[in-house]
């Protein structure tokens, strides 16, 4: 029979690494090493390669804190990325053996926070249920705002109808951008300062890295009032879905339907072959708090929420997981 053995994160491990993301059932391209790695020198790395055999069966993003390892907190989702074809069992040995190398390092807590599952090539529930198993504590809940386009909701506010035809009225003009440097500096940057006194999660020298890096899943669409730029959304694209990461508009765009036009545009004819767009969460306060206005606006174009979960497991509740199986 084999084993199963754990191996933490090295750089000799990342070609390894990539092709093993490049199949899974449950990642996208945030995982890759070189989008990981762009900020490295924020987080202290404790990805770990989980192997039955000589085979890689699973890999898992992370990052330590004190006597704690969280999925990787530069990246906007995380969990155990799985080959498709793993057994339930394998991922149940597997994780088990993973939380004692963690509890054998001294590390109290593992910080999980799951893909939210329509980025799924196909279904993976195999955490879920260990997690129901481990005790694990469900200590976050966001909600992120997703169309689906096999199940399209009808779209009746009036509010977007008008900025759409405002809009159309002002003669504006969507377009993809293959620089990001307009968006940034003349509407993201200067929004984000003035309402809430913060910057963008990416700096424009990191975004552009990424960018040069994933050519086929960053994109940036502008809209523009004959040469000027009034608002603009980054799209971060998977194989199933288009996720606005981020999305803004200046004073001139807010006023005549600027944002609009542009997700008009994205929805019914950009990405209208994808199977999900999503407009992100609206939570604040951990999960606690929703923006209602923000909420609004976004199910304003026909989304529905779906759920993003956060868990704690103790690591010494490993041995929760040797009787499973009968």
């Amino acid at each position: 029979m084999d084993t199963f053995s754990i191996e933490k994160y090295q750089p000799k491990h990342k070609l390894l690494w990539d092709r093993f993301i490049a199949t899974s059932k449950n990642a996208t391209f945030l995982f890759n090493r070189d989008f990981m790695e762009y900020h490295q020198d924020r987080f202290e790395d404790f990805s770990l390669l989980v192997f039955k055999g000589e085979k890689l069966m699973a890999v898992l993003p992370a990052n330590l804190v004190g006597n704690e390892v969280h999925s990787h907190q530069g990246l906007s989702y995380g969990g155990l990325a799985l080959n498709e074809e793993t057994r339930l069992q394998d991922v149940s040995e597997g994780f088990k053996q993973l939380l004692k190398f963690l509890n054998d390092s001294e590390i109290k807590s593992l910080h999980l926070k799951l893909l939210p599952k329509f980025y799924n090539s196909y279904p993976s529930d195999e955490m879920d249920y260990l997690l129901f198993i481990l005790n694990a504590n469900n200590s976050r809940r966001d909600i992120t705002q997703v169309i689906d386009f096999s199940k399209r909701r009808k779209v009746s506010s009036s509010n977007r109808k008008r900025g759409l035809q405002r809009a159309l009225k002002n003669g504006l003009t969507v377009k993809e951008s293959f620089s990001f440097d307009d968006f940034w500096d003349e509407v993201l940057a200067p929004n984000l300062q003035s309402s809430f006194g913060v910057e963008p999660v990416h700096s424009l020298e990191e975004i552009n890295l990424l960018q040069s890096k994933f050519t086929k899943n960053i994109k940036q669409y502008n809209v523009y009032e004959e040469s000027s730029i009034v608002a603009g959304v980054t799209i971060f694209e998977t194989e199933f879905v288009a996720h606005a990461q981020y999305i803004s508009a200046n004073k001139k765009g807010q006023k005549i339907g600027a944002l609009d036009l542009l997700f008009h545009e994205l929805i019914e004819n950009i990405y209208k072959e994808k199977h999900f767009f999503d407009f992100g969460i609206s939570n604040e306060n951990k999960g606690k708090n929703i923006n209602s206005g923000l909420l609004s606006w976004k199910e304003s174009f026909g989304t529905s929420p779906i759920v993003h979960d956060f868990y704690i497991i103790e690591t010494k509740n490993s041995h929760l997981l040797n009787d499973v199986f009968k």
